[in-house]
């Protein structure tokens, strides 16, 4: 068992307490770094938490193992690194960065300090997610030659308060900082790095209005080829479909399946629910106590948020880039 910190009790760093507190015999957070303690003062009593204002407290407190950063992407270079020279592990929710020399910083820091670094893509956990990467990984659909993924969530436009998503600093390239990152992300994991990108936008009227497309073209250094769309105010829908030379898979929301090759009729599979954050946060702690690597290495934190800096790239001169690296 791992005792954490969280930075942030904003709506997703309570979820991520939510996740885990009384429920992960892995891990469990003892104190939480916040702006306004008397805001977070009744959710830090259920969650049996001690509020402090200083990150630097928490993290030099012996008795946490680790610090999760629940924070504005600006922010996250610079908690990083001021983490792993308090020589703590550290999560940072995505994305990690907003650059890729961003990137490179944060994990030249926990590299250096011999400290993990994990980041919350936590959709690679979705149970469809993991057989998708395992039948990747086993060779049964055969070359890679194309991947597509769409994600949908129309919950970040109705029933939050939009926040960051309305603030071109913390949330540049519309959707993309949102939902979008989670497909990208899904897709360098299942092809490999990014060697281009041509990204197109619709915004029916100007922000704050959330009604945004994102859509993406891009070329593999392997020579697959992918595309992408992330839709904010769409209903809540995700899908990540991969295709070989034998066959394809295609995942559908958290449990559902479909695969097909050829010669054979097509199968639908569907699997036991697993709670996503939970599982991302238990293999953490797992990286944190040598028990193993957290799944996401720090190049392919790298690589996805170098495509990113690319597609916002590509959004703003409506040109293909190339993706750094």
């Amino acid at each position: 068992m791992i005792n954490a910190a969280i930075v942030g009790l904003g709506r997703w760093g309570q979820a991520l307490v939510a996740a885990v507190q009384g429920k992960s015999n892995r891990i469990r957070f003892v104190c939480a770094v916040v702006r306004d303690p008397a805001r977070a003062r009744d959710f830090a009593s259920r969650h049996d938490l001690a509020l402090t204002t200083a990150l630097a407290q928490a993290a030099r407190d012996p008795e946490v193992d680790a610090v999760f950063l629940a924070t504005p992407h600006s922010l996250h270079v610079e908690q990083v690194i001021a983490v792993a020279a308090a020589g703590k592990a550290v999560w940072c929710e995505k994305p990690l960065a907003l650059t890729r020399a961003g990137a490179e910083q944060a994990v030249a820091a926990c590299r250096d300090a011999g400290v993990p670094l994990g980041c919350g893509y936590n959709r690679r956990c979705y149970s469809s997610m993991r057989e998708l990467k395992r039948i990747v990984e086993g060779g049964a659909l055969g070359s890679i030659l194309h991947v597509e993924g769409h994600f949908s969530n129309e919950y970040s436009t109705h029933a939050l308060p939009r926040g960051w998503r309305d603030d071109p600093a913390e949330s540049p390239a519309l959707g993309m900082t949102g939902c979008g990152l989670h497909v990208l992300d899904a897709l360098v994991d299942l092809a490999g790095p990014i060697r281009q990108v041509h990204a197109k936008s619709a915004a029916p009227k100007p922000p704050p209005d959330p009604r945004d497309v994102v859509a993406v073209l891009m070329e593999f250094r392997s020579g697959a080829t992918g595309l992408m769309a992330t839709v904010r105010a769409a209903v809540p829908f995700w899908r990540v479909h991969v295709f070989g030379a034998k066959g394809d898979a295609e995942a559908r929301g958290e449990r559902d399946l479909r695969t097909g090759y050829i010669g054979t009729p097509a199968m639908e599979h569907t699997f036991a629910p697993v709670d996503s954050l939970r599982a991302l946060a238990e293999s953490f702690a797992d990286a944190v106590e040598s028990r193993a690597p957290f799944p996401i290495s720090p190049r392919q934190l790298i690589d996805v948020t170098a495509a990113f800096e690319a597609v916002i790239k590509s959004l703003d001169t409506g040109a293909p880039v190339n993706v750094a690296g």
